[in-house]
Formats: structure tokens, sequence, C-alpha cells
């Protein structure tokens, strides 16, 4: 089981003139899932070999014959301070440790160190380093300028700047492995994001989503660790569960915010020791897999301590009724995706109904406006889309239409409401063109309709034109 170094680098060098030294902790190193063991009996390559080698970390002896430990600690702090250095001698002098601390060693070990406490040093330095090397692609994010790879988010339609901001959020973060909490309302493009944040993150793992909703404790912990051969009546054969499937890729918990309590104890048990148990095992399994978890819910349905585990990085997405801006993009885009679907040429978005979309409430938000624009091109075949439709759709099912954006505290609003709001919108027009119906700068050209159209919703409101005395 291969782990990632979640740093700049990705090996781990050793650095001893005693090659019986170098064996063991080569094989204590990889026996605990560090693949990327270097190791060097040469003191004098050391400097060569941390050029050619992106290095995550480096354990040095300090009595080496050619160049002393010392020194070198002292070149590679001055020519690679991200690099933690951990010191490991036989030397147990205070005036030693206290000089290689000042020099900048992360940790001072004693020969000879016990292999767990070897493992549990290594990974707490690399911890620290790769919240640090977290922390400076944050700062690099924010402060960078654009987008570096706009690209994984193609699947996304937006231009509004709120997600934009998201996206640079998602690009600082990438590279690193804590956890991630993705929190918006139902319909927002939760999956989406987490995605895009595993295509942004090049783990060379597989993307593994698990909808958790629903899922009983027994259920939920055979479906994310597996179990072994006779594990329980019926397991006639071992199956992996979604953790290992997941491998050293990203393994998505959608719908987090619905697990039971006990399940949620041994989701904060996975992320806070990194490894699990199948069901019939006695031998622990390591996590390698970045976890990004989902919910709609407030964060009051989680455990506190879990909640805090998992949101070491918190992405929070906007409903859609705060990105008016993006109705018609996405509304674009449904309809082209529609069309192709039934074979039928897109009909062009009118102005009178985006005047309604950017009016709706959509609590179903992007997915919403997706089912609807499918049903919509489904039901006519008008080269103009009718808003007729979608008015019907906005119905909730209280009898209830969507909620007005402007002004105030949020209404609903009742169907015979929008009636009367889409005929003050149609009044308007008519006044301004002069009560011209067709032709440039007509009523039907500013409300993006056919005249036929307008001619048509005119005689549905009662609308004619103002006879004038001579």
């Amino acid at each position: 089981m291969s782990r990632n170094l979640d740093t700049g680098g990705n090996s781990i060098l050793v650095v001893d003139d005693d090659p019986r030294v170098l064996r063991s902790v080569r094989r204590t190193l990889r026996s605990a899932g560090f693949e990327n063991v270097l190791t060097l009996d040469d003191s004098r390559q050391v400097r060569a070999l941390s050029q050619e080698h992106p290095l995550a970390l480096v354990l040095l002896d300090l009595a080496m014959p050619h160049v002393g430990g010392e020194q070198i600690l002292a070149e590679l702090r001055k020519e690679n301070p991200e690099i933690p250095v951990i010191v490991v001698t036989g030397q147990d002098e205070v005036g030693t440790a206290v000089r290689c601390m000042k020099l900048g060693a992360a940790d001072y070990l004693l020969k000879p160190v016990a292999g767990e406490h070897l493992v549990a040093t290594v990974e707490k330095c690399l911890e620290n380093s790769a919240l640090k090397y977290e922390c400076d692609h944050l700062r690099q994010g924010f402060f960078g300028g654009g987008l570096q790879r706009p690209e994984a988010f193609a699947g996304i339609v937006t231009q509004d700047p709120a997600m934009q901001r998201v996206f640079a959020y998602l690009e600082a973060i990438a590279r690193g492995r804590q956890p991630v909490l993705i929190a918006g309302e139902t319909g927002t493009g939760k999956e989406l994001i987490a995605r895009a944040l595993h295509e942004l993150g090049d783990s060379g793992g597989p993307f593994v989503a698990v909808n958790v909703a629903g899922l009983d404790d027994a259920v939920f912990s055979d479906t994310l660790f597996g179990h072994t051969s006779g594990a329980f009546t019926g397991a006639s054969s071992a199956r992996p569960g979604m953790v290992e499937r997941a491998g050293s890729g990203t393994l998505f918990l959608d719908e987090i915010g619905d697990l039971s309590a006990a399940s949620q104890v041994k989701l904060l048990r996975l992320l806070q020791e990194r490894e699990y148990y199948p069901l019939g095992s006695d031998q622990p399994r390591r996590l390698r897999a970045r976890v990004l978890a989902a919910t709609h819910c407030p964060t009051s349905a989680l455990r506190q301590d879990l909640y805090y585990r998992l949101r070491s990085y918190r992405v929070e997405l906007p409903p859609l009724r705060d990105r008016p801006g993006d109705i018609g993009h996405l509304l674009e885009h449904f309809l082209a995706a529609a069309a192709a679907d039934l074979g039928r040429p897109k009909p062009a978005v009118t102005e009178d109904l985006l005047f309604h979309l950017r009016r709706y409430h959509f609590p179903g938000n992007v997915r919403e406006l997706r089912s609807m624009a499918f049903d919509a091109l489904a039901r006519q075949q008008e080269a103009n889309l009718s808003a007729e439709p979608f008015l019907e759709l906005m119905e909730e099912p209280s009898g209830n239409q969507g909620r007005i954006q402007e002004g105030g505290p949020r209404r609903v609003l009742s169907r015979q409401e929008w009636r009367q709001l889409e005929r003050e919108n149609l009044l308007e027009a008519l006044l301004q063109s002069g009560w011209r119906i067709s032709g440039k700068g007509g009523a039907a050209e500013l409300l993006g309709m056919a005249p036929s159209t307008l001619e048509s919703k005119m005689k549905a409101h009662e609308i004619r034109r103002p006879e004038t005395d001579l």
C-alpha cells in the first residue's frame, strides 16, 4: 500500500554510512506504506541527489566519513528549506541535539529507534510539512492572479464571480491530502466540484463516489470497508470496500449529514487514524485516498469533532438564486443538450422568459433549471421558447410560486401575481416602443419574442392599444 507524500517532493531520503541501518529503515518505511524510499551511504552525494530528485523528507545520520551530518543539515536547510530533516544518530549529547535543532532539524532521534516510533515521527513530520505546503499554495492561489488550470472546470457552466473565487480556492488546495467539506443546497453541483478537485489533484488514483444517505450502520461499514470471506452469513468471498477501491485517489462521500451517529463515529476514526478494518479482519489497512464530503444539511447534523476533522478545508457553493447572471448561460447549455437528445433545433431564449427565471427562487437550483429546460423543449415546437411551461413548473407543491429576488425579504408570489408581473412587463415594452409591435425597436424585439407571440400574449392579457382622442 503506497502512500502519497503531500508535500512538494515525492521521496524520502535516508543517509547513513551503515548499509545495515539503511536496509532496516527502508524495510520499516516500506512496510508502513512509503514506497519511494531512497538510501545513500556516501554523504558526499547528498547535494547532487537532492537536486535530481524532489524530496519530501530526509533522515540523516550525524557521524559519517567525508562530510559530517551537521554540515549536510546546514547545507540542506540553506538550499532547500522546505525539505524537513530528521536527525537519527547514536550521539546522546544535549549540545549536539541543541545545535541540530538550531540548524533547523525537524526532530532528533537516538539509535536504536523502534520501528513504530520511527514511522510515527516520519508521519508527524510529513503532516506538518504538508500543512505548510498547502498554506503556501493557498497564498499563491489567492494572490497569484487567474486560474492556472481552467480546463478542470470545463464541465461547470458559470461566469459568476463567487464561483470563480471557489475555483481559485480549489486550485490552491488541490495538491493537499487533507479532507474537504463541500456544503451547498441540493442541486448546486457539489459532485461536479468534487470531481474538479480530484482532477486538479493529479493523484493518479480513481474517483470513487458513495452516496451515504439512507445507509444503516452495517451497510455503511460493508460499503466503505469491505469484508473478508466468511465475515457473515452469505459472505462467500472477500469484497473490497470503497476505501480500498479509491486507492491513492479520491473518496467522495455525498450527503454526509444523513449518516447515523454510529457511522459518524466510524468515519471519524477513519480520518483520525487513517486506517480501517474490513469486516471479519483483525488486520488494519491504511487509508490512502483523499476524503471529500458533501452535505446540504446544517453543520449541526454532524458530530462536532467529525465536522472539524472534515472541514480542514470548506467549500461553500452559492445557490442559483444568488447567481442570476448564470441563469441565461445555464439555460442555453441545457437547451442545447435537450435539443440534441430529442433531435430537434434549439429554440431561442427570450427576454420575457429570462425575466421570470431571474425572479424565481429555484429551490432545486441548477438541477431544477435543467429539468425545466428538458421538459419545456419537449412540450413546444416554436422557434422562441415560451415562458408558459416554465411558469407551470414554478408552482411548488403547496400551490405557491417561487420567490422574487428584488428588494427586502423574499416572499412567495401567487400565480395571479406572476401573471400581473408579466402583464406589466409587456405594457412597459409597448410603451417604450410607442406601441409598435414588430420591426427594429419594436416591443417584440425588446422582449426577445416573435411578434406573433407578443400578439398572442396581448390577447391573453387583454392588452389593447389605447385610443387617441383627436
